[in-house]
């Protein structure tokens, strides 16, 4: 119980602090969304090509777009000194991980779901249909990146080329996230629509095992 009140404590700083500035959101939707509308001048909208290869560089733009969220996750705690007194006030250091990743996974669904009609319309790629099993993958993928982007950004916040190090480590380590989730996106958007359930047990999987080593090794990867 303690944790879960010093996460709650947590996660409604982490989302006050975007509420006020709204800079993750607007740049990660930006980013996303100029990488989607370049890349679909390449395609024809009605060819299968769409169906082929939408999912891949629909992925590929969150997992750079994440990139750039995750960047300041812990930055902004070091330039303004107040990882200390988080530390402080959490009796527990997992609560300030789970707090971190719990408002990033929210911040990058929510840009991902006002993504998803510009990609159907752009890519003449019907989703409506396929929705629910979709928002599954997506809430799968994006945990995944989130759980693992949280701590690598934990790390890359104390080194000195902090801006090069986050996604030399993250990319790939988040290469199994991004094949699960590209291939399981492409099998609810094929003509035949089916939820690969190995892929989404994969990405389950993933988030578990990340998940666990972050509570285990948490605390030292705040160590300054």
């Amino acid at each position: 119980m303690a944790l879960l009140h010093s996460t709650g404590i947590l996660l409604g700083k982490e989302l006050r602090t975007e509420l006020r500035s709204r800079e993750l959101i607007t740049t990660t939707l930006v980013f996303i969304l100029l990488v989607v509308v370049l890349f679909s001048f390449t395609f024809d909208p009605t060819s299968s090509e769409s169906r082929r290869f939408g999912p891949g560089l629909l992925w590929v733009a969150f997992l750079f777009a994440a990139s750039l969220m995750l960047q300041p996750c812990f930055l902004r705690e070091q330039m303004n000194d107040t990882l200390s007194a988080l530390r402080m006030s959490s009796p527990d250091p997992f609560a300030i991980f789970l707090a971190k990743l719990t408002a990033n996974t929210m911040f990058l669904l929510l840009t991902e779901l006002l993504m998803l009609p510009i990609f159907s319309v752009l890519y003449n790629v019907p989703i409506l249909k396929v929705f629910p099993a979709l928002l599954l993958v997506l809430f799968a993928g994006s945990a995944g990146i989130c759980v693992t982007g949280t701590a690598v950004a934990a790390i890359s916040a104390q080194a000195r080329m902090r801006e090069l190090l986050l996604p030399l480590l993250l990319l790939p380590l988040l290469t199994p996230v991004l094949i699960a989730s590209t291939e399981a996106t492409a099998a609810l958007l094929a003509e035949e629509p089916a939820l690969r359930l190995d892929w989404v047990g994969f990405l389950a999987a993933f988030d578990i095992v990340f998940l666990t080593a972050l509570w285990l090794f948490g605390e030292y990867l705040l160590e300054e």
